[in-house]
C-alpha cells in the first residue's frame, strides 16, 4: 500500500480545508488510517483516526468538534475537512495507515503543509 496525501495551502484563520490521501494497493489488510501533524519544534501527534471497515473515528482533544475524518473504501481515498482553523493548527499533516496484526502505524504517505495565517 501507498499513500499520497494533498489538498494543503495557505488559508486565514476561521478558514476551510479539506485533505485527501490516496492509497493505490490492496487494502484488504488495513485496519485503521489516521492524520498526524507535525509542526517545526515539536512532535509529530496523530490528530484523527478512522477504521476502514467500519469508519469508527477518533480525535485528538484540540480539533474536536472542528475536524472531521471520513474515508471512501470504493475509490480508497481518506480525507480530513478541517474547519474553524487556527494559527496553531499549522503544520504539515500526513497520513498513514495500520496493518492488522501490527500495533504501529507503519505505512507513511508524504506530508501537506498546512498555513493559517492571516
Amino acid at each position: 500500500v501507498q499513500l499520497q496525501a494533498s489538498g494543503g495551502g495557505l488559508v486565514q484563520p476561521g478558514g476551510s480545508l479539506r485533505l485527501s490521501c490516496a492509497a493505490s494497493g490492496n487494502m484488504i489488510n488495513i485496519n485503521n488510517m489516521g492524520w498526524s501533524r507535525q509542526a517545526p519544534g515539536k512532535e509529530r501527534e496523530f490528530v484523527a483516526t478512522i477504521t476502514w471497515t467500519g469508519g469508527y473515528t477518533s480525535y485528538v482533544d484540540s480539533v474536536k468538534g472542528r475536524f472531521t475524518i471520513s474515508r471512501d473504501r470504493v475509490n480508497k481515498i481518506m480525507y480530513l475537512q478541517m474547519n474553524n482553523l487556527r494559527p496553531e493548527d499549522t503544520a504539515t499533516y500526513y497520513c498513514s495507515a495500520r496493518r492488522s496484526g501490527r500495533s504501529d502505524y507503519g505505512i507513511w504517505g508524504q506530508g501537506t503543509l498546512v498555513t493559517v495565517s492571516s
